[in-house]
């Protein structure tokens, strides 16, 4: 094939849909993963010659391996990951249930190590050797916000994920980094520009960015040579309270 393999989870919505689509734009075929069909298919119309659905719960280790068979079966070879898919859940700390804890650690940390490990496995195998895993961090991987404990955890977690498989990946030419994400407008970030919780106590709207700005520097991350990495990039929109947060 002469164009490179992608594969994106949570390509069904907001960040993935949108990075789907730009990837697609730059001439990659791009295997799109989530829970939802409907919304898979939807995202793969925008160029149904360059998609392939395939339906996956990322926190189910079966499901995910049969992604990255049906991604080895259908297109011979991995080039990127995009692992994106994420869930929160809000409330205080001290009213979190340990089902709403478990569901955000199994889909943001477990499922990103599921998805990071099978296309290890592929990148390491096919030949030529090596690919490239783009991992979603979030500005939540270096600060909180307000009641969102389990999400913040599991996406400072992504780091660790990110800098050991980095690591690990040098001696087989698979390159790790991480994108660091604050405030892309998406259906997901709407209520931003009504009012959120802030550090100090308050409820005010904050600034967001169109998603497009993540979507292209992804597509620039994917498509650096292998010799050279991204390994931390933080986009953002300019005014949102992050520097200084708190």
């Amino acid at each position: 094939m002469t164009s490179k393999i992608a594969l994106v989870t949570g390509a069904g919505s907001g960040i993935g849909r949108a990075c789907a689509k730009a990837l697609m734009d730059a001439g990659w075929i791009v295997v799109l993963a989530g829970r939802r069909t409907e919304e898979l298919d939807a995202t793969a119309a925008h160029a149904p010659d360059r998609a392939l659905a395939v339906p996956t719960d990322i926190a189910d280790e079966v499901q995910v391996e049969a992604l990255f068979e049906t991604v080895r079966a259908r297109c011979g070879r991995l080039d990127l990951l995009f692992n994106n898919a994420g869930a929160g859940a809000g409330g205080r700390l001290e009213d979190l249930s340990l089902e709403a804890w478990r569901r955000v650690v199994d889909v943001n940390l477990t499922g990103a190590f599921l998805c990071a490990r099978g296309a290890f496995r592929l990148m390491k195998d096919q030949s030529p050797q090596g690919g490239r895993i783009v991992n979603n961090g979030s500005i939540s991987a270096h600060a909180p916000r307000p009641f969102s404990v389990a999400y913040t955890a599991t996406k400072h977690a992504i780091t660790g994920l990110t800098r050991s498989t980095s690591l690990e990946g040098r001696a087989y030419d698979i390159a790790c980094g991480q994108i660091d994400i604050g405030n892309a407008q998406t259906e997901m970030t709407a209520a931003m520009a009504r009012g959120v919780p802030q550090a100090d106590g308050s409820f005010a709207p904050e600034p967001l960015m169109d998603v497009k700005a993540v979507a292209d520097a992804v597509v620039y991350m994917a498509g650096l040579p292998l010799a050279a990495n991204v390994q931390f990039m933080t986009v953002m929109a300019t005014k949102m309270p992050f520097i200084g947060r708190g």
